[in-house]
């Protein structure tokens, strides 16, 4: 096949991509009852695990079969690295064949890792290439991927556009004007960020008298961490400052980088289908929801060796559909993540709990522990604010203690937050569950 060729060609994959919903379900099966042995023999935890709810990888016959297996979380990843460090007894591969670990922070303040074999990591870029091309990046493009590289399950994405061809610049979270030099100088054609500091850097551009539309040669703009990508009115806003298109895509820092993305057709995302196997069910009953309708996303890995995880609850409330995409396309479409189950913010695409501003205040010297977290949104960028109350009534160490607060924040959850010290008593008490949390973002966008 020619280089153009090859440039010019519909799909990635087209075979795998274009199959029946039969041939679908037919291979999830078939890498399902390989995954699940896998797991039942290799990973102590998940010996025990299904032992414990009286099921063996032997009974799964059809996809529905699954519902008899038992659920695992966050929690579980967390309390069992810290049993088994450091990655725990999830493991399915020894530690020798681990050639890669993401990790994400957690409310013990220890971060959460997500491990990959060298197949695990191939299998990885080839699905990122493949979902770079449904978006309609091509080996002519100069691709800039200005994403967080620190442990951050989204740095190694940029591979994928290297496999693919494009050429790639690693960027990384450069200050604004540095970045949007590097566009300009390499007149990047394509580039991968946050949806609100998609739109912070293009009227930064404005600001500094630069016309992204005219003076930068930025034309595809892939967007995850925060729900703006999949919201209409947020994507063709940043599409009319940029002149640009708007892909939404979504990540799991626990299984891989990104396991959907929009294609050019921009109707949802495409799921990676033959590596994640995806449950849409009520919270409540367990149960399936109908397609179109929201529910609890629930992934079972169907490829991942080093740590497969098994009916994993994401918290993340969404809806899919099977219906075929307009661009032929057959495999599964999630139309959006609607909200969460807990508590958790995304702030300029990282994950934050109140219970990690929890664990750092509690643990400090100077606080009496009680603290809320008032999120805003100015210039289209989020703020986090964490108020946190003295153990005194004076006031002479606050600078001190704001700063130590900030410092520490910043350490174990990535995250930036202005720090604000109150007297004792100044929060709302409550008798029963607290309120964490006031988000002032509502109809920001």
């Amino acid at each position: 096949m020619s280089h153009h060729a090859a440039d010019d060609r519909r799909y990635w994959d087209a075979a795998l991509e274009t199959q029946s919903r039969a041939d679908w379900d037919a291979l999830k099966l078939a890498l399902l009852q390989d995954h699940l042995r896998l797991a039942y023999a290799q990973s102590p935890f998940y010996r025990q695990h299904f032992d414990a709810a009286g099921v063996r990888p032997e009974q799964l016959r059809t996809l529905d079969d699954l519902r008899r297996f038992p659920f695992t979380h966050k929690h579980i990843l967390r309390e069992r690295q810290l049993a088994v460090p450091p990655f725990g007894d999830l493991l399915a591969a020894p530690e020798r064949d681990i050639v890669y670990v993401s990790a994400s922070s957690g409310s013990t303040g220890v971060p959460t890792a997500s491990p990959f074999t060298a197949r695990d990591f191939d299998d990885w870029m080839d699905y990122e290439a493949r979902q770079f091309w449904s978006s309609g990046l091509r080996p002519h493009d100069r691709y800039c991927h200005a994403l967080n590289f620190s442990l951050f399950v989204g740095g190694p994405c940029v591979l994928g556009a290297q496999k693919l061809g494009a050429l790639s610049i690693h960027a990384g979270t450069l200050p604004s004007e540095r970045l949007l030099a590097v566009l300009r100088q390499f007149q990047a054609t394509a580039m991968w960020t946050t949806p609100s500091y998609a739109w912070h850097l293009g009227e930064t551009a404005l600001k500094a008298g630069l016309d992204p539309r005219s003076e930068l040669a930025v034309r595809r703009i892939f967007v995850a961490g925060e729900p703006g990508g999949s919201i209409p009115e947020t994507r063709q806003r940043i599409e009319a400052l940029w002149g640009a298109k708007v892909y939404d895509y979504y990540g799991l820092s626990d299984i891989f980088g990104s396991c959907a993305g929009m294609c050019e057709e921009q109707d949802g995302l495409h799921w990676a289908e033959d590596h994640i196997l995806a449950e849409v069910l009520d919270p409540e009953t367990g149960q399936p929801v109908a397609d179109g309708e929201r529910g609890e996303l629930v992934l079972t890995t169907l490829k991942k060796t080093a740590r497969p995880l098994i009916r994993f609850r994401t918290g993340d409330i969404v809806s899919f559909t099977t219906e075929p995409c307009r661009c032929g396309r057959t495999s599964q479409r999630m139309l959006g993540t609607h909200g969460r189950l807990d508590d958790m913010l995304i702030i300029k695409g990282v994950n934050i709990f109140p219970s990690d501003v929890e664990a750092v205040v509690r643990a400090l010297a100077g606080f009496n522990g009680e603290y809320r977290l008032v999120v805003e949104r100015e210039q289209h960028l989020d703020r986090l604010r964490v108020e946190a109350e003295r153990a005194d009534a004076s006031p002479h160490a606050d600078g001190e203690l704001a700063a130590q607060l900030a410092r520490q924040l910043k350490a174990v959850t990535g995250v930036s937050a202005e720090v604000a010290v109150l007297a004792p008593d100044t929060l709302p008490r409550a008798t029963h569950k607290a309120k964490r949390v006031e988000d002032r973002r509502q109809q920001v966008w």
